[in-house]
């Protein structure tokens, strides 16, 4: 693996809070289904990152591992598609966050939103742990581990991103100019080819000195197409085409992903912490009883009184599962008092069951053949730490910390 794959590489990961709900699938599931069929997608479950806030109750945490792993495999994540595995069974993680904690400022860790936003949040925790001041460079581990160039990411998570930037561009700047890199870098565009060597030089001259932006582009194209130079090779010359060094860790991108427009039972974003939640295996019956029992609008207290669907929870909900026919029947419906609220909820019903039965049928079936999860992880589990090995030669030598007998 080098820099010049990183762009067809995604890395995401979720923590384990056990069954996952409906915002989880519109909000994560979905695209992770998408992404798996058009880049090479590495998909973890973060325990580590669990014990970051909840290192005094450990005792969930593997059930939930299984839970949330059975979810992601219903709801259409592939083991054959992408890489699925749990972060503590590659340790390698564990290495590259210490041996990037060397190097990183502490006041760029303080700094990171979310430090002071959880602390706010989660004020019955003790939270003044290295473990959770380190967590965003853990993640950043994760990350640069497997060189991936695109991070599936909200637009809230875009600052671990930013970090992750900034830590492999110092790392960088510190370990890749190896002895003798221009002349190494030199005599790589030359085993290019005169005319391909040409171009090189005239695209790596018109960034560096005017800063040609499309320039940059083409030139990295253009390495990318090379089948005559060995990896290390497209690696000095990415990095000397931005005047660096050897890019040992690339800068990944954020790869934005819409927001969610899952609500909850009560109109704000669905989440287990506001008990709001319809699960992917929740029954039928369950989903029934949720939605009738959802608030609507305060106007309609008795069935004659006429109500506002936009002052309605279920109509957020209507916006997610029914067509712009339903929603002129609620609008109608509603306003005039002609439809009750319990009319109004059944199409949700019936369209959240529908979504619901073939993901609850694939979870059964994986719920009652723990083998062939274990098989599925077991196999991503290889292909990660292999990636993750081929990626800490490279650290520890840059480090000087390959040791040869």
């Amino acid at each position: 693996m080098s820099s010049v794959d990183s762009q067809r590489r995604v890395l995401s990961g979720m923590r384990p809070t056990g069954r996952l709900h409906l915002g989880h699938y519109h909000g994560v599931l979905k695209n992770w289904v998408r992404l798996q069929h058009e880049y090479e997608c590495f998909f973890f479950a973060a325990d580590w990152h669990a014990l970051t806030t909840h290192y005094e109750t450990p005792e969930n945490i593997e059930q939930n591992v299984w839970d949330m792993l059975i979810d992601w495999l219903a709801a259409g994540v592939s083991g054959g598609s992408s890489t699925l595995f749990i972060q503590s069974q590659v340790p390698e993680h564990a290495e590259l966050h210490l041996l990037l904690s060397m190097v990183t400022p502490v006041s760029w860790l303080e700094r990171v939103p979310t430090y002071k936003d959880q602390q706010e949040k989660l004020k019955d925790m003790d939270l003044a742990t290295y473990g959770f001041l380190g967590y965003p460079l853990l993640q950043s581990a994760d990350i640069l581990m497997y060189r991936a160039g695109l991070v599936p990411v909200g637009a809230d998570q875009v600052a671990h991103v930013e970090i992750t930037r900034e830590v492999a561009r110092r790392f960088n700047h510190l370990y890749g100019r190896e002895p003798g890199f221009e002349e190494k870098a030199d005599a790589a565009v030359h085993k290019m080819g005169k005319k391909t060597a040409k171009l090189y030089s005239k695209l790596r001259k018109a960034y560096q000195e005017q800063g040609d932006a499309e320039a940059l582009e083409t030139a990295r194209a253009l390495l990318k197409e090379q089948q005559n130079i060995t990896l290390s090779d497209k690696e000095r010359l990415f990095g000397y085409l931005e005047g660096g060094g050897k890019v040992i860790l690339p800068e990944p991108q954020a790869l934005l992903t819409p927001d969610s427009k899952m609500p909850g039972l009560d109109g704000q974003k669905m989440s287990k912490s506001y008990g709001n939640t319809i699960t992917l295996r929740d029954t039928s019956d369950e989903v029934d009883v949720k939605v009738r029992r959802m608030p609507t609008d305060p106007a309609r207290v008795r069935r004659t009184d006429p109500g506002e669907p936009t002052k309605c929870p279920v109509f957020q909900l209507h916006q997610v599962y029914t067509d712009s026919a339903t929603h002129e029947w609620v609008k109608e419906g509603c306003r005039s008092a002609g439809i009750g609220c319990l009319d109004c909820k059944k199409p949700v019903i019936d369209a959240i069951v529908a979504e619901l039965a073939p993901i609850q049928e694939r979870a059964a079936d994986f719920e009652s053949n723990p083998d062939a999860v274990r098989m599925i992880l077991n196999e991503g589990t290889e292909r990660a730490r292999e990636a993750a090995r081929d990626t800490l030669v490279e650290v520890r030598q840059a480090m000087g910390l390959q040791y040869r007998e």
